[in-house]
C-alpha cells in the first residue's frame, strides 16, 4: 500500500529576499532566515554526531527514506470534491489498529490479519494557520460507503450500512479518504496515518505527557491502570489511554473519543513546552521516530515537505484548539452502533468548507459519552 517517495535535495531552510532600509523589511527577514538557517545547520551538526560523522548527505537521505506515502490523487483520480482557496487546509489523520510487526502485543485486542481505522480525525486548518476545528468520526458509524480503488488499484465495491472504520480495512488509506470525503463533501488535502508502535514510540521520545484523571481508570484489555491524580503517561500508558473503552464510562467509542480528545490537546502542549529546538541530538532522535512513525500522501512523502507542513502548524496551540465529534445519534435497532444526524452534520461541513468557526448548535444534543472531564492537561 505505501510507496517510499524520492528524496528531494538539500535541508531546507529560509531564502534570502531583498535588502530593505529600515530594518524590518526585507533585509531583516533575511537576516532572520539566516540565523534560522544557522541554527537548522546547529541541528543538523548535532545529527551528524549521532551518526558517528558520517556526514550530511546520509543524515538527509536516512530521514528522508524513513517517510512511507501513498498517492492518494492518482487512487482517487478527479471525482472528488472541490479543493478549497481559502487558505484553510483539510487533514485526515488516521491511527490505525494493525496488529502486525511491531504492534502485535501493543494495545489490547487480537491478530486477526486485518487493520482498521482506530481513530479518525479531520483537521481543519484554519486561514493564517492560527486556529484549527478538530472533528472525531465515531469508527462505530454505521455509513454508505463508496466504490473506490485502492492505492494498488484494487477496486473494491460501494457498502451499504457498514462501519466507518470497514473502509481503511477494505481498502486501506485511499478508501478512506474517499469515504470521509463522500461523508462530509470535503475535500481532504493530506493524509496522515499513525500506527501503535509508531505512537508509543513517539510518545516515549517526548519524555511522557503529563495529564491529571479525576477518577481511576483501569482496563485490562488496553493494559491501563491509573488512579486519580496526576501522571506523566508513557508511551505505553498513552496509548492504553486512547484505546481504552472499558476503563470509564459507559464503555463507549463516543467516550474513548472524549479520552482521545482530551489527550491530544495534552499532546500539543507537551510539544510546545519539552523544547525541540534547544538540543540537536533530541530533534533529530523525534525526527527520527517520527518519520519512522507517519505514513503520509504523496504530497507531504519528503522531509522537505513533512518539515514545511509542520512548521506551518507550530502557532496552533491547545486553546486555539477546537475540538468535536461528528454529530451522530445512537441507531435505533443496535444501541452499539450510531448513525449520522445529517442536518447536524451539514453545519459541521458547510463551516469547513467556508473556513468558518463550527456552529455550538451544530455539536449539541447529540449522543455523547460519559467520559468527558475524566483526563486533562497538567
Amino acid at each position: 500500500m505505501s510507496a517510499e517517495s524520492t528524496p528531494e535535495p538539500g535541508i531546507p531552510g529560509e531564502a534570502g529576499t531583498t535588502s530593505g532600509a529600515d530594518g524590518k523589511g526585507p533585509r531583516h527577514r533575511k537576516q532572520r532566515g539566516r540565523r534560522k538557517a544557522l541554527l537548522i545547520g546547529a541541528w543538523t551538526a548535532a545529527g551528524i554526531v549521532v551518526l558517528g560523522g558520517t556526514g550530511l548527505g546520509y543524515l538527509y537521505f536516512k530521514l528522508n527514506g524513513n517517510i512511507k506515502s501513498v498517492d492518494i490523487d492518482q487512487a482517487l483520480g478527479t471525482d472528488r470534491p472541490t479543493k478549497a482557496d481559502n487558505g484553510s487546509e483539510n487533514i485526515l489523520v488516521l491511527g490505525s489498529d494493525t496488529r502486525s510487526g511491531a504492534n502485535k502485543k501493543l494495545g489490547g485486542g487480537a491478530d486477526d490479519g486485518s487493520a482498521r481505522s482506530d481513530t479518525a480525525m479531520i483537521i481543519h486548518v484554519y486561514k493564517g494557520h492560527k486556529r484549527a476545528s478538530v472533528v472525531s468520526v465515531p469508527r462505530d458509524t454505521l455509513i454508505d460507503r463508496p466504490a473506490c480503488t485502492d492505492a494498488k488499484g484494487a477496486e473494491h465495491d460501494a457498502a451499504h450500512g457498514v462501519m466507518f472504520n470497514s473502509a481503511y480495512s477494505t481498502g486501506g488509506a485511499a478508501c478512506a479518504v474517499k469515504t470521509v470525503e463522500s461523508i462530509t463533501g470535503v475535500r481532504m488535502d493530506h493524509y496522515l496515518e499513525v500506527d501503535f508502535s509508531g505512537f508509543e514510540k513517539l510518545i516515549d521520545e517526548l519524555g511522557g505527557v503529563p495529564v491529571t484523571t479525576t477518577k481511576p481508570i483501569k482496563d485490562p484489555d488496553s493494559h491501563l491502570d491509573l488512579k486519580a491524580g496526576t501522571h506523566t503517561l508513557d508511551g505505553e500508558q498513552a496509548l492504553g489511554l486512547v484505546r481504552t473503552r472499558h476503563g470509564v464510562g459507559d464503555g463507549s467509542d463516543l467516550g474513548r473519543i472524549q479520552l482521545q480528545q482530551a489527550f491530544i490537546k495534552a499532546l500539543v502542549d507537551q510539544v510546545g513546552h519539552v523544547g525541540l529546538f534547544t538540543g540537536g541530538t533530541k530533534l533529530y532522535n523525534l525526527a527520527d521516530t517520527a518519520t519512522k512513525a507517519v505514513t503520509t500522501d504523496s504530497h507531504l512523502g519528503s522531509l522537505n515537505s513533512l518539515m514545511s507542513f509542520a512548521n506551518g502548524l507550530k502557532s496552533i496551540s491547545a486553546k486555539n484548539m477546537n475540538m468535536v465529534t461528528m454529530p451522530v445519534v445512537y441507531d435505533p435497532s443496535d444501541p452499539n452502533r450510531v448513525i449520522v444526524s445529517k442536518a447536524k452534520a451539514e453545519q459541521v461541513w458547510t463551516a469547513l468548507k467556508n473556513d468558518r468557526p463550527i456552529p455550538k448548535s451544530a455539536v449539541t444534543g447529540n449522543a455523547t459519552g460519559e467520559a468527558a472531564g475524566v483526563v486533562t492537561s497538567s
